[in-house]
């Protein structure tokens, strides 16, 4: 009787404890979690509900206090905040998938059989390539229109170099955006040899060329930003920032998202020109649970790797070549101080040292008085050594570390050692500012975000070059570059409260790796890919 008893008594509190449980849509357990909170924590399981975490700690604590018809035994898997990419080109990535891809070419013969494979399956009127860049060839020189001209003399070929700052065309593009040796050419170049254009155009003639490309259809739109998500999801990202959109995109995200067909979180910055400046500021900060609308993006100069960034002194290996600003400093200064008036976050291009001078006097100049402006400077590239202090006073460095791997082979070239030590001083930026957003400028950069986490730590490429890392005064810690690629760009976004870190009251974005990022072996880090990736608690890989 007295065993009857005890068990009787068991019983009823055990069924008091299920009773007393709280019922959730999903419960992950046996996980190794790295929260990236303020003091970096590591839990073992968590709650979510309608998409946000609602409790995290030890398994013992999260089975005690919920259920749900969603556990899901991790295994010993490792969880990271979802993974931000905070400065791509997520559309042009969507659309680039639509287009002939050059990336990795090695000589203009490989491009033009890329474009004659394309132009067989595809059969189009215009051809759209992404991706060359001359410095990976045996010869490191722009080339010319002369072979397009030849593999293609009756149909207009538009090729964009990887960084975006520069395009090689064909005659007969030339002929239909009415480029002759005297076209004007401020804000870039139109290269001429032997008194006629090369094909080569730098930066702002480029959009001489632009306006003749076919606009794509509005389901070529909807295939880019599809193809695009799917990719994202596949490599751990939930939130991109994609730097530089126009308001018929930014409705066409937002119509998707909210018919449930596009799920990615976007933080969408504005091309600041001024009528998409009288546009938004008139509308005002537009936010969703998964589009943030509230920066521009403004260019102040070019590339490098095309001698478009615009340095205080000449390239190195071009005497009398300074590179150009792409605006006068007065349409700079008054775009900066039309959006110092509102709301708005100004992020800006800026990767040569005179360009990165004149943006940092602007918003220093402009913001003054203000609190909390978190305006970034996107890149950050070559600085001087006094301009470093301005990121003291709030300016947040947006940086991508594989620049600096995939330049580290001509930089030098370009700027010479004196001007290379503050080149890619990620660092350096971070002790002055307190924090740097990384990303990746994709797809100047492959999306892959195990090759920003590796090009920041190991600062080496993923063929594990050089051997001693590039520049390692300059490499993050694995916790600053996670916080970097989490926590730190969702508060250069103005969404800490929301995402970045593994929190209650957060959405439930997070990635699940086999390996731990902050422990497994350096070598290691290029070949890892997330086994599964949520996003407001629902798997999306």
């Amino acid at each position: 009787m007295r065993y009857i008893t005890l068990f009787f008594v068991l019983f009823l509190l055990i069924s008091c404890d299920q009773k007393n449980k709280i019922s959730v849509d999903t419960i992950i357990t046996g996980a190794t979690i790295y929260t990236v909170n303020n003091s970096f924590e590591k839990a073992s399981a968590m709650a979510i509900d309608e998409g946000k975490i609602i409790a995290i700690g030890t398994n013992g604590e999260i089975s005690k206090q919920y259920e749900s018809k969603n556990t899901i035994d991790a295994k010993g898997k490792f969880i990271y905040p979802g993974l931000i990419d905070a400065h791509c080109h997520f559309y042009s990535y969507g659309l680039s998938l639509q287009e002939s891809d050059l990336r990795g070419t090695k000589s203009m013969n490989e491009i033009i059989s890329r474009l004659k494979a394309f132009q067989k399956d595809k059969n189009p009127t215009f051809i759209v390539g992404n991706g060359w860049d001359q410095n990976d060839w045996k010869v490191k020189k722009y080339p010319t229109k002369a072979d397009l001209d030849v593999a293609f003399p009756d149909i207009p070929v538009v090729l964009n170099r990887i960084d975006g700052h520069a395009i090689i065309v064909n005659s007969k593009a030339l002929k239909l955006a009415g480029i002759t040796k005297d076209t004007k050419a401020d804000g870039g170049q139109i290269e001429i040899a032997n008194g006629e254009p090369t094909g080569i155009l730098v930066d702002n003639p480029m959009e001489l060329v632009f306006k003749i490309i076919p606009k794509p259809t509005r389901k070529t739109q909807i295939a880019a930003l599809l193809d695009a998500e799917k990719v994202m999801f596949d490599y751990g990202l939930t939130t991109v920032n994609d730097a530089g959109l126009d308001p018929d995109i930014i409705h066409l995200m937002d119509s998707l998202q909210k018919a449930k067909v596009m799920k990615l979180n976007v933080y969408a910055m504005i091309t600041a020109n001024q009528k998409n400046i009288d546009l938004y500021l008139k509308k005002g900060i537009y936010k969703t649970d998964n589009l943030n609308v509230r920066s521009f993006k403004m260019y102040g100069d070019g590339a490098l790797g095309s001698r478009g960034a615009c340095m205080h002194k000449p390239y190195s290996d071009k005497p009398g070549e300074y590179g150009a600003l792409l605006a006068p400093i007065s349409g700079l200064s008054d775009v900066a101080r039309q959006i110092a008036a509102s709301n708005f976050q100004l992020n800006t291009h800026a990767i040569g040292d005179s360009a990165n001078t004149v943006i940092l006097k602007i918003y220093r100049e402009v913001l003054t008085g203000t609190k909390d402006r978190r305006w970034k400077i996107e890149h950050a590239q070559v600085l001087r050594e006094a301009d470093f202090d301005y990121f003291k006073f709030g300016i947040i460095p947006s940086v991508q570390p594989t620049h600096a791997t995939s330049d580290m082979y001509w930089a030098e070239d370009r700027l010479g050692k004196a001007r290379l030590k503050n080149a890619y001083a990620y660092k350096k930026l971070l002790q002055k500012a307190g924090m740097v957003a990384l990303g990746t400028d994709f797809p100047v950069e492959e999306v892959n975000p195990m090759l920003t986490f590796h090009a920041a730590v190991a600062r080496k490429d993923s063929k594990e070059y050089p051997k001693e890392g590039f520049q390692m005064e300059n490499a993050l810690t694995r916790a600053e570059t996670l916080r970097g690629m989490t926590i730190w760009a969702a508060y250069s976004n103005f969404e800490e409260k929301e995402k970045g870190s593994l929190e209650v009251g957060k959405w439930a974005d997070f990635v699940m790796f086999d390996q731990d990022l902050i422990m497994v072996k350096e070598n290691m880090i290029v070949k890892m890919k997330p086994s599964n990736t949520y996003l407001k608690g629902q798997k999306v890989k």
